[in-house]
């Protein structure tokens, strides 16, 4: 025997007074909070000279490695010995004391006051993220709690019950229909493209970075990179560019030697034999 389909009617009022509001409420908010964390955001400090160096000549090793091959072999090899020398010697590092090696400065102190206006700051935007999202939740609950709002126009698994219908217990009712606190957040989440649409990209009115962010992240504050690893550590991924796949000698000669370049520049130009190439293209 068939069971017979499920038909409910919403009253017009339930659209009126609790979809709607909802919605609104939330689209509200999240472009409140979205102005409220840049007037909370600071003007961006300006970092030194040599700060700026330590970085930029990461950035410099990182673009020669991924577009090694669109150089000739010898401006290759020569930018490639500059760059390795230089990350391995640690000229490009900050130094902490006149006089005093390269990469040797001292860690921030967790004290210093530049570092505690950072946590401040951090935790204001944390509380500028939670609180709304759990003044809107207690809303939703005192007011509207037992609301059926709305149908989804496809059909979903028994799974989604849960996720759908909280507040709501009811065993046999079908699983499209939506309840208030499950449209909360459905659009907790689903609000994300409206707000890039009309903020653009890099909003702070992105909910997903409240359920993303560490309970501890507030407290530990931003962490500073230790630039003499990365400095080593892209030395050595760039002493790795350009040598062909296997390890024989032979074959690293002879690859060298076949495309003009010094010994260690094993992968051709991009540009090697263009000409033939174009030709052939046009002579097929």
């Amino acid at each position: 025997m068939v069971a017979a389909a499920q038909t409910l009617v919403l009253d017009s009022s339930i659209r009126d007074w609790v979809l709607l509001p909802i919605t609104v409420v939330m689209i509200l908010v999240g472009i409140l909070r979205h102005n409220v964390t840049l007037l909370i955001d600071s003007p961006p400090k300006k970092i030194s000279r040599q700060a700026l160096r330590e970085q930029r000549i990461l950035a410099r090793a990182q673009a020669l490695r991924v577009n090694f091959f669109q150089l000739p072999p010898s401006a290759f090899a020569a930018r490639k010995a500059y760059l390795t020398e230089a990350l391995g010697s640690g000229a490009y590092l900050q130094k902490a004391d006149e006089g005093a090696e390269n990469g040797t400065a001292n860690p921030a102190s967790p004290l210093d006051p530049m570092a505690m206006d950072g946590l401040m700051q951090q935790m204001m935007k944390s509380m500028v993220m939670m609180v709304p999202q759990t003044v809107i939740m207690g809303w939703i609950n005192f007011f509207f709690s037992g609301f059926v709002l709305i149908k989804l126009p496809f059909p979903l698994t028994l799974r989604f019950k849960l996720m759908l219908q909280r507040g709501v217990d009811t065993a046999d009712m079908d699983v499209s229909w939506v309840s208030s606190i499950s449209w909360y957040f459905l659009c907790l989440f689903g609000l994300n493209a409206i707000y890039r649409l009309v903020l653009g990209d890099g909003n702070a009115a992105d909910s997903t970075r409240d359920m993303a962010m560490m309970p501890g992240a507030a407290a530990t504050g931003p962490q500073q990179p230790d630039w003499a690893k990365l400095h080593t550590a892209e030395r050595g991924n760039l002493e790795l560019v350009g040598l062909p796949q296997s390890s024989g000698r032979e074959e690293l000669t002879a690859a060298s030697a076949r495309l003009g370049a010094p010994s260690g520049v094993g992968r051709k130009w991009a540009a090697d034999d263009v000409a033939a190439r174009v030709l052939k293209l046009y002579n097929a």
